[in-house]
């Protein structure tokens, strides 16, 4: 059996005097598929720049291929994590192919410029993704759809062993968001990497996870088998709102009820 790409032991996060999560514990393995759903404001997004090593921990002992991320600097966590933020502000105007190019920079040395074998990988993303038409476009000029999956071209030029995503289907249509986590977690498996997932959608979250961890509004959290946890009861606990699931041809669909039914 693999070990473990990332462990995290005794996670404690709390922001403005509110308990997110505590004590949780979880091992992020090799072809993982993680998905993490909660209401707005549960931690979903803080859980994720925590792991990143963006934002401190209130408690936590949570190592990196065997490194304990508090100790290892940017440049390490960068060859091993990526992340997809939720929103995305390009600052300064460069092509498409550049914005893609930026992902290779944490496994090059200082002012060490880019190879074949990097204008190839950056190439094979933005095909990947649908872009290679688009890579002489300024970003400023995406849509918001075409600037979300260059990210995730960015994130596959990076290569890391560990896929961090914020509401990944943010702005995508519905066959681009099938598409491009088709794409991102094929790979993830055949390659032996995982991905962690925040979302709303829980068609996604049963779509491609295999296991889910849920926020809940009062600081507890539960953690498991995705087919334990999607499912209406729990999910209905955790939206505080009734959620049905009907299942056909090998997939579940999930919606809303009736306020009156809680």
């Amino acid at each position: 059996m693999n070990a473990p790409l990332m462990q995290i032991h005794g996670l404690t996060l709390r922001r403005a005097k509110r308990t997110l999560c505590q004590g949780l514990e979880f091992d992020i393995s090799p072809g993982d598929v993680l998905a993490v759903l909660g209401e707005n404001g549960a931690g979903k997004s803080t859980l994720l720049l925590t792991l990143a090593g963006l934002l401190p921990a209130d408690a936590a002992a949570i190592t990196l291929r065997g490194h304990r991320l508090a100790g290892s600097s940017r440049k390490y966590i960068a060859r091993h994590l990526g992340m997809l933020l939720q929103e995305h502000v390009d600052l300064f105007p460069m092509t498409v192919n550049e914005a893609a190019l930026l992902g290779r920079y944490a496994h090059l040395a200082p002012w060490q410029p880019p190879n074949a074998k990097d204008l190839q990988r950056v190439r094979r993303a933005l095909q990947q993704l649908g872009l290679e038409a688009l890579a002489q476009r300024d970003v400023t000029t995406l849509s918001g759809g075409e600037r979300r999956r260059l990210g995730l071209a960015t994130l596959l030029v990076q290569d890391p062993q560990i896929y961090l995503l914020d509401e990944p289907s943010n702005h995508l249509d519905l066959r681009h968001q099938i598409q491009s986590l088709d794409q991102l977690t094929g790979q993830t498996r055949e390659q032996q990497r995982a991905v962690v997932f925040a979302t709303h959608d829980l068609n996604l979250a049963a779509r491609y996870s295999n296991k889910t961890l849920l926020l809940f509004q009062d600081g507890s959290h539960k953690i498991g088998n995705s087919q334990e946890l999607l499912v209406d009861n729990e999910l209905s606990k955790l939206y505080d709102f009734p959620i049905h699931s009907l299942r056909k041809d090998g997939i579940t669909v999930y919606y809303p009820g009736l306020p009156d039914e809680m």
